[in-house]
């Protein structure tokens, strides 16, 4: 870190923690604003070992800090009102690795950790092995993988089963859903007619709605009893839906004072998930409950601050289990995992988490999955040429066309995977095709960002005759709703098109997919805050899968651009991706990780 620029929010922040602390300190100031900082930009908390000992530009100003001895000895032990160890009630918290807080990220953190460190030594009930044994051979029947590969579906079951808390980590195409709904079949079987309350849930309206159906076409095809099948859940919802939004306020219906009554709560894409609505989520548990997360732990962090799935998953740490576990896997399952020696010290969640391998949507020889691998593990020119390999038809380079050449770049591209969908003579049609293909985008700005495309689309399609975009709502516009409106039941990233409903005066309505399979019109007046979306970030597309994408990379370097970035844009798309972009850049963005800070990690992972 060398350079950082405030915003005004950062500044009367710092001024007013100044005049609280009574004392007047530049020091103390500036902190504050990077820390201020640090939170806007997904940090959790603001690492002091960054800033010790080096010279940082504040805004135009250049400011020398001392070392991180004399750091935290002046910000612990000067007398500042306004700074308290864990445990205090401060505004502002500084721990003992060097770590300074906003208290209520503080606590979102600390009661997250201890209540995942519960969870993790609590067992899951006493087990029926012979049952489980039979459910497991049953339900999990048909392994592909080579002779003496491990069947990580039934390692995550087991574990699943076993303890309160179970992480289950995958990229795109290896089985996460179809695992946990066989998960959910083995609990039922397991109650023996028992009464079990289980809550399927995502961050959005739309991983809800895919969790939704996913679940429900899985549901059929389970080896189980059809008594079964009909206990396995058939709604999935909001996280906010589950606990309960209460309007105008960032509590919930449903807290530690007020728990769920589910006995399990399964969530999707956790990895959109932010650390206070999981701090949130995982108090409104009862003790008991069993919590199941689903996500790639690779993918892109959420929005807004920390990334608590990866901080969960301890960073792409590789498992080691403990010997007891291995023993039960191997005697109930067959399957042989890695374990530490007889006595030897694990984390707590070490048997907790489990990283799914297998991919069964990419074979070896698909560019999709072979880019992504390699931006996975940091190597920006072996991706590069996978994507330049004429052998990949899947995954394909494009050299960014300057900003007056973007609509010859585009046409073809825009007629063929938008040209259908305009001519579709229903909206539920028009809905179907529109959701097989998709632009995406590293920023929302500038030429090559969700704006500029967007417009560059547009003016395409009205050349082609396709749509008049002369008003604001014309035939055929996407839409993509960004807020949640619990009134209308419309869901940030659920999307919409623009369609006559059939009326003999041609009026318009926006129409989406309802829960049922059909669609339903919503006035456009009455939509809720929402944006076009021809193009859309890739950020906005965690917890979507597009047939065919176009990822658009912007021509200059910028700290957005992450090998999560690239990994999740890549991984939207089943059979086809194009990245348009330059190639230094791209290398650049694969050899970036990002960095969330936070504590969570260490104290659920305090060896790794």
């Amino acid at each position: 870190m060398t350079h950082t620029e405030l915003t005004p929010l950062d500044r009367r922040f710092a001024d007013f923690i100044l005049r609280e602390s009574g004392k007047p300190s530049p020091l103390l100031w500036s902190v504050v604003a990077m820390l201020s900082r640090a939170v806007q930009e997904g940090d959790i908390c603001l690492d002091l070992t960054r800033i010790a000992g080096r010279e940082i530009r504040i805004d135009k100003e250049m400011q020398t800090f001392p070392d991180i001895g004399e750091l935290l000895a002046i910000l612990g032990e000067g007398g500042f009102s306004t700074v308290g160890a864990p445990g205090e009630f401060c505004p502002l918290v500084l721990d003992g690795a060097g770590r300074l807080y906003l208290y209520r990220y503080w606590k979102y953190e600390s009661d997250l950790a201890a209540a995942i460190l519960r969870k993790a030594a609590d067992a899951g009930g006493t087990l029926d092995g012979e049952l489980l044994a039979r459910g497991l051979e049953r339900l999990f029947a048909g392994f592909p993988g080579e002779e003496g590969e491990t069947d990580w579906q039934k390692v995550a079951a087991l574990a699943a089963l076993r303890k309160n808390v179970c992480i289950i980590s995958g990229g795109p195409g290896t089985g996460k859903t179809s695992t946990v709904v066989r998960i959910i079949a083995l609990l039922l079987e397991q109650a023996k007619g028992a009464p079990l309350r289980i809550a399927l849930a995502a961050p959005t309206g739309k991983s809800a709605s895919r969790l939704r159906e996913s679940v429900s076409s899985m549901r059929e095809a389970l080896a189980c009893d059809p008594s079964i099948k009909e206990l396995v859940p058939r709604e999935a919802v909001t996280i906010h839906r589950l606990l309960g939004s209460i309007h105008g306020s960032t509590r919930f219906f449903h807290s530690q004072e007020n728990p769920l009554s589910y006995d399990a709560v399964i969530v999707d894409e956790a990895s959109m998930v932010a650390l206070p609505l999981m701090a949130k989520l995982v108090a409104a548990l009862r003790p008991e409950a069993r919590l199941i997360l689903l996500g790639d732990r690779d993918q892109l962090s959420s929005v807004e601050a920390g990334a608590a799935l990866g901080d969960l998953c301890g960073g792409g740490r590789r498992e080691t289990f403990s010997l007891e576990f291995a023993t039960l896997v191997a005697k109930i399952s067959g399957v042989g995992i890695p374990a530490a020696p007889a006595g030897g010290a694990l984390p707590p969640l070490a048997d907790a988490l489990v990283v799914l391998r297998r991919n069964y949507r990419f074979p070896s020889e698909s560019g999709i999955g072979g880019a992504a691998r390699e931006v996975n593990a940091g190597r920006g020119r072996e991706a590069m040429a996978i994507l330049k390999n004429d052998a990949f038809f899947d995954a394909v380079w494009r050299d960014l066309p300057t900003p007056d050449k973007r609509v010859r770049a585009f046409t073809e591209t825009v007629l063929d995977g938008y040209g259908r969908f305009l001519q579709a003579e229903t909206a539920d049609e028009a809905l179907r095709l529109f959701s097989a293909f998709r632009f995406l985008c590293a920023l929302n700005g500038g030429p090559y960002g969700v704006e500029g495309i967007n417009a560059v689309i547009e003016s395409i399609l009205a050349a082609r005759g396709l749509i008049d975009p002369r008003p604001r709502w014309y035939r055929g516009r996407p839409v993509l709703v960004t807020v949640n409106d619990y009134n209308l039941k419309l869901f940030n990233g659920d999307v919409g098109i623009t369609f006559p409903d059939g009326g003999d005066d041609g009026r318009l309505r926006v129409f989406f997919s309802d829960a049922d399979g059909g669609v339903r019109g919503v006035s456009p007046v009455r939509l809720p805050a929402h944006e076009t979306c021809y193009a859309m970030t890739i950020h906005k597309s965690q917890g979507s899968e597009f047939d065919r994408t176009e990822m658009i990379l912007p021509g200059e370097n910028s700290a957005i651009m992450t090998r999560e970035l690239i990994y999740t844009g890549i991984t939207r798309a089943k059979s086809g991706v194009k990245i348009w972009g330059k190639e230094d850049i791209f290398i650049a963005a694969v050899s970036r990780k990002m960095d969330r800070k936070s504590g969570l990690r260490n104290a659920l992972w305090p060896a790794g």
